[in-house]
């Protein structure tokens, strides 16, 4: 396996290309940091696009979803989907509107999409799905009923193409802007997962475990 995606058509950057990296370990990186997808496909011909919690196994994305929804049947129907997820991490105020912008990390991948069908096979991609979003917490919690199983939908994205595209730094003004005696710098932007806040209906004596504690203040 190459260690970067093959640049084509339909994930090379266009704006910004400076900025674009195709490289798995950025790519990857990006991917496991977020808890949401944005995921686009076209319906009837017009565009649609829905946010999803999902998770990653090596090239494959898993999208979760109720068996039922709208989205996971049309994903079933549908030969090719996109999804992005972005971390924005600052904004950054330049001396003009005009180059003022924001520092972020970026993935956007392509893959034809397929229906996870099994019993087996649908238990191990909510594996993945719940690692993405709570890490630890599949082994620690009872094991799903199989009415459950049933009701969930999962979604296999393969990870045919992908890019990333990830700015950092201070606002690059114009030369002679640099002259204007205005405040110009980044301002950070931090998504940042907070203490625990207990259930209503705790058994007496119940504690959050160490699982849901390394979680507190976890940064993406």
């Amino acid at each position: 396996m190459s260690d970067s995606f093959v640049v084509d058509k339909t994930n090379k950057v266009r704006q910004l290309n400076e900025y674009a990296r195709y490289d798995r370990k950025t790519v990857f990186g990006i991917l496991d940091a977020g808890l949401v997808a944005h995921v686009a496909f076209i319906q009837d011909e017009g565009p649609v696009i829905v946010p999803m919690i999902y998770g990653r196994e090596n090239d494959t994305i898993y999208l979760h979803g109720a068996r039922k929804a709208r989205v996971i049947r049309l994903l079933e129907k549908t030969d090719r989907a996109s999804m992005n997820v972005t971390l924005v991490d600052g904004i950054v105020y330049a001396r003009s509107v005009f180059n003022s912008s924001m520092n972020y990390r970026s993935v956007t991948v392509f893959g034809k999409p397929e229906l996870v069908e099994g019993h087996d096979d649908k238990l191990e991609a909510m594996h993945h799905i719940s690692e993405q979003v709570m890490p630890g917490r599949w082994h620690e919690v009872r094991e799903s009923h199989e009415r459950e199983v049933k009701m969930t939908g999962v979604i296999r994205l393969a990870i045919e193409s992908a890019s990333a595209k990830v700015t950092e730094g201070h606002p690059d003004d114009e030369e002679e802007d640099y002259d204007i005696p205005i405040w110009a710098g980044v301002l950070p932007v931090t998504t940042e997962v907070g203490a625990h806040i207990d259930g209503d209906r705790l058994i007496e004596g119940v504690e959050a475990s160490d699982i849901v504690r390394r979680m507190e203040n976890r940064k993406l």
